[in-house]
């Protein structure tokens, strides 16, 4: 068994980084309720920008948006992996590493797949095996719209350029503060509503659809980009919260076994020395 001071010393650092852990999800709880509040707001906007888009690129005739539908065959792919610039929230970043394994080994295989990071967890993990292009890790530093347009420009001019046949968005999805989905979702070529689901509704345009859905593709990107990252963001708190809350209860509880262990350890010391001031005073009797 272990002497006391070792205990009260492990007792002393278990306590500390109850503190810290415990700090650090009253951080991520508070950061979690505006980064939800954003992405829950936004999140409507952005599924019916998309579905217009969808119908209405699928209705049209002609060239009218092509540039960002040309359905190429699929050589050179860009994954845009969006982590976190830091740790300490449970496997948050390695099911997007995994993900991204799983692209690359299996969906397209023999392929070539480049990688975007966003976050510098995803630059950490996927430059020692993999080919990263670039690192946006910066744009969490001031998470805006215009700041995300700026990306999503420049993977719009890659893929129209043919640098690349296919872009995939590869985030985590936010559900709650417990739960985060790992989503890969097609960037481009832009994915037309097939079937029965094309329906524009009774709208009139004005002016006709091709301008309209030339000037809302680049809008549409954009918004979903950024609502990707948006929802990597909230995920991320809510990741982190619920790691530091049961690194907290695992905390407190190895504390509490480390305090009865202290106790039985000091309750055997001072019985020892009873015993040995007893066995002291009989033996001067005798």
């Amino acid at each position: 068994m272990a002497n006391l001071k070792e205990i009260r010393n492990r007792i002393s650092s278990v306590s500390s980084t109850m503190q810290i852990t415990s700090a650090m999800k009253m951080v991520s709880a508070a950061k979690l309720k505006k980064a939800q509040d954003a992405i829950t707001a936004m999140r409507p906007y952005a599924n019916k920008l998309t579905e217009l888009l969808q119908s209405l690129s699928a209705s049209l005739d002609g060239d009218a948006g092509s540039k960002f539908a040309d359905n190429r065959e699929v050589n050179k792919v860009l994954v845009v992996a969006i982590t976190s610039n830091r740790g300490l929230c449970g496997a948050f970043n390695s099911n997007i590493l995994k993900q991204c394994a799983v692209l690359v080994n299996d969906t397209y295989a023999g392929k070539q797949v480049d990688f975007l990071a966003i976050g510098k967890k995803a630059n950490d993990g996927l430059g020692k095996k993999s080919n990263v292009i670039g690192n946006q890790s910066q744009i969490f530093d001031n998470l805006t719209f215009e700041a995300v347009a700026e990306i999503a420009e420049e993977l719009m001019s890659q893929f129209t350029a043919g640098e690349y046949d296919k872009i995939e968005l590869v985030y985590n999805k936010f559900k709650n503060a417990a739960t985060q989905i790992v989503m890969t979702e097609q960037f481009l070529p832009i994915v037309p509503i097939e079937g029965e689901d094309q329906n524009t509704g009774d709208y009139i345009f004005e002016p006709e659809k091709a301008k309209i859905v030339e000037q809302l593709i680049p809008k549409s990107l954009k918004t979903q980009l950024y609502k990707a990252i948006r929802d990597s963001f909230a995920s991320e708190h809510g990741a982190r919260m619920t790691a530091m809350h049961k690194a907290t209860d695992n905390a407190t509880a190895l504390r509490d076994q480390l305090k009865l262990t202290y106790n039985k350890a000091r309750q055997a010391a001072i019985t020892n020395e009873i015993l040995e001031i007893v066995g002291g005073a009989e033996a001067l009797n005798n």
